[in-house]
C-alpha cells in the first residue's frame, strides 16, 4: 500500500481556488479526496427534508463527476467523524491530512479531536484559511485588540487588502495588479496529483434519514450587472437585486476571493456586505460566549415574554403586519428571505413581541439555506440591540413604515400574502405605538437591574 494524503472537504466544496487542496496538490502524496457527512450535525436536523443536506450531496456528484474524468473519485462517508477516521486509519497508509479552517465552536473541537488522534498515528494534520478574506487576528486595533464596532474595523480591513499588491494573469491572459489576499490558488495546475481510484458508492439521503426537499437553490453565478447595480437595489424585496450567494459562500461551493475580486471591481457596498462577513466571523471567534448570551452581556438581564402562541404567529407569518408576514413565508417556501426584510421581522419579534432573539435566531437556523453561525448570530444580536455595533435598543423599526418604504406597490407583500386585503387576513396581533412603549419600558428595566 503506497502513501497517501487526504484531503477533507467540509465547507469548501469545490476544486478550483481551493487553499488546502491546493497545498495538499503540491504536498508529497497522491490525495485522496474526502467529505464526511457528519452525524453530530446532521442528527441535530429536525426537517428531514432539509434542501441543505441535499445540496451538498448534489454538489459532491458534481465534483466527483469532475474527478472522475482525471482518473480519479471522492470517498464520501457517513457517520461520527473520530470513528470514520480511525477506519480510514485501517484502510489507508496516510502520510498527511489537509483541510480548510472551520471558525465554529462545535468544529474547533471536532478539529482537536481528530488532531490528536492522527498525531498518536504520526500523521500531520494542516490546515488554511480559505473561508474568508480576513481571520480573527489579522484585522486588530493598534493596541492587538479586536475591533467591536465595524465602521473602524471595515477601515482597516480595506488598508490591509491594499497593503500589498501583486501582478497576475487574468483568464484573458492579461497582466493585471490585485491584492495579495485576493490571488488565486491555481490548483488546476496540480489536479495531476489526485490519487488514481475508482468510484466509491455514495451515502443515498434515505440511509442517512433524510428526503429530497422541493426548495430550489439559488444560482451561483451572478450578472455583472447585478453586482453592479447592487446598492441601488438591495433593499428593494419586490426586485431581483441581491445576489443569493449566500449558501454557496456557506458551502464554499464559489471562492470568496473570486467574489472580493469582482465586488472590488463593481461595487463597494457588495463589497461593504462580504466585509460584515468577516466581521462577524472575527466577533465569534474572538467572543464564542455569544453563542448562547449576549455579546454584551447586560442585555441578559431583559425580562423576555416569550409568549409561545405569538411566537407561533410569527414563524407562520400570521401577525397582521404584511411585511413580517411576507418575509417569514418566502423564508418558510424557499429557505430564503431577503436581508432588508430579515432586520424588519427581527426586529418585530424581539421588540413589539419581546421574545428572545435566541429563539428566532434558532428559527432562522432551521430554515434558512445560507444559515451561517456567524453572521445568523450578529444579525439577531444587532436588531435585538444586545450585539456588538448594534442597533440601539430605542431603534424600533416601525413594520409599515418599512413596508411603505420598500414595497410601496405592495408587490413583495401580495406575492407572499394573497389574501392581504381581504377578510382571511388577521388584524395586527400588537399595536405598534403600544409595542414600542412596553419595548422601551422592558429594556430600561433590563439594563437598569444590569447597572444596579
Amino acid at each position: 500500500m503506497s502513501k497517501v494524503s487526504i484531503f477533507w472537504f467540509r465547507r469548501g466544496l469545490r476544486l478550483q481556488d481551493n487553499a488546502g487542496l491546493y497545498h495538499a496538490l503540491k504536498g508529497n502524496h497522491p490525495v485522496v479526496p474526502l467529505f464526511i457527512f457528519d452525524r453530530e450535525i446532521l442528527d441535530e436536523l429536525e426537517d428531514k427534508k432539509d434542501a441543505r443536506v441535499e445540496f451538498i450531496r448534489d454538489t459532491l456528484k458534481e465534483m466527483r463527476k469532475e474527478l472522475k474524468e482525471m482518473g480519479s473519485s471522492i470517498v464520501v462517508r457517513y457517520g461520527f467523524p473520530e470513528k470514520i477516521w480511525a477506519g480510514l486509519l485501517e484502510e489507508y497508509d496516510i502520510g498527511a491530512v489537509y483541510t480548510n479552517h472551520d471558525y465554529e465552536p462545535y468544529a474547533i473541537k471536532r478539529d482537536d479531536k481528530v488532531r490528536k488522534l492522527l498525531e498518536e498515528n504520526n500523521i500531520s494534520f494542516h490546515t488554511y484559511k480559505d473561508h474568508v478574506i480576513f481571520e480573527k487576528d489579522e484585522v486588530l486595533k493598534d493596541d492587538g485588540d479586536p475591533y467591536v464596532v465595524f465602521t473602524p474595523y471595515s477601515r482597516r480591513w480595506r488598508e490591509k487588502l491594499e497593503s500589498k499588491m501583486v501582478a497576475v494573469t487574468n483568464e484573458s491572459g492579461e497582466e493585471e495588479t490585485i491584492s495579495y489576499y485576493l490571488k488565486p490558488y491555481p490548483t488546476e495546475d496540480h489536479f495531476d496529483n489526485f490519487e488514481r481510484m475508482s468510484t466509491p458508492p455514495f451515502p443515498t439521503l434515505e440511509e442517512m434519514g433524510f428526503e429530497q426537499a422541493d426548495i430550489e437553490i439559488p444560482s451561483k453565478t451572478v450578472s455583472r450587472g447585478l453586482i453592479r447595480n447592487y446598492d441601488k437595489t438591495r433593499d428593494y424585496p419586490a426586485k431581483d437585486g441581491t445576489s443569493r450567494l449566500g449558501i454557496h459562500f456557506r458551502f464554499g461551493t464559489i471562492s470568496i476571493r473570486e467574489k472580493a475580486r469582482r465586488a472590488k471591481e463593481l461595487n463597494d457596498t457588495f463589497l461593504n456586505e462580504l466585509i460584515w462577513r468577516d466581521f462577524y466571523a472575527m466577533i465569534l471567534a474572538h467572543f464564542p460566549h455569544v453563542v448562547d448570551n449576549s455579546f454584551r452581556e447586560k442585555y441578559d438581564f431583559i425580562k423576555w415574554r416569550n409568549n409561545e402562541e405569538e411566537f407561533k404567529k410569527w414563524c407562520e407569518g400570521r401577525t397582521g403586519y404584511p411585511i413580517v408576514d411576507a418575509g417569514m413565508r418566502q423564508l418558510n417556501q424557499t429557505g430564503y428571505m431577503h436581508n432588508r426584510v430579515r432586520m424588519i421581522t427581527a426586529s418585530f419579534l424581539t421588540k413589539h413581541l419581546l421574545i428572545d432573539w435566541r429563539w428566532g435566531e434558532a428559527y432562522f437556523a432551521k430554515k434558512l439555506l445560507d444559515y451561517e453561525l456567524a453572521s445568523n448570530n450578529g444579525g439577531w444580536q444587532w436588531a435585538a440591540g444586545s450585539g456588538t455595533d448594534a442597533a440601539p435598543y430605542f431603534r424600533i423599526f416601525n413594520p409599515t413604515s418599512q413596508q411603505e418604504k420598500y414595497d410601496k406597490n405592495l408587490e413583495y407583500v401580495k406575492k407572499w400574502v394573497p389574501e392581504y386585503g381581504t377578510s382571511d387576513y388577521p388584524e395586527p396581533m400588537v399595536d405598534h405605538k403600544e409595542a414600542r412603549e412596553r419595548c422601551l419600558e422592558v429594556y430600561k428595566a433590563g439594563l437598569g437591574r444590569a447597572e444596579g
